[in-house]
């Protein structure tokens, strides 16, 4: 395996939707601390990158936030503790969402509101878009 391979293999991978106002807000907070701190967190935008590594359709990537490492997908609330988990300053946020019962109540808020809330929205400004072009 070459460096480049390992260094690939050890980023952890965020796919995300940046024509989602509320998404792109969070994961541009995200990337840039990643950055500053060279850290190995890789940001892929679901509305121009290639999705055949995630092996997910461009409406399955808008429901909910997705994460790639070490060759498992994640998504929602454990997509989200994996990166924070990687990042210094979010660790301490990581380890209280994932303690037992306010991982739980973090999942199904996550789950069956805040998700299927922002897809909706996500799928309304898709509609406007179209109705104008």
């Amino acid at each position: 395996m070459s460096q480049s391979d390992k260094i690939a293999d050890a980023q952890t991978r965020v796919l995300y939707n940046a024509d989602c106002p509320v998404c792109s807000f969070e994961i541009n907070h995200y990337a840039a601390y990643a950055k500053a701190k060279a850290l190995p967190l890789r940001f892929e935008d679901l509305n121009g990158d290639d999705l055949a590594d995630w092996g997910l359709t461009r409406d399955q990537a808008a429901r909910r936030l997705y994460v790639l490492r070490e060759g498992v997908m994640l998504s929602g609330i454990p997509a989200f503790l994996t990166l924070w988990q990687d990042m210094p300053r979010y660790r301490f946020l990581a380890r209280i969402i994932g303690m037992p019962g306010i991982r739980h109540l973090a999942s199904g808020l996550y789950d069956h509101l805040l998700a299927p809330l922002i897809y909706r929205w996500h799928l309304r400004r898709q509609a406007r878009g179209k109705a104008v072009s």
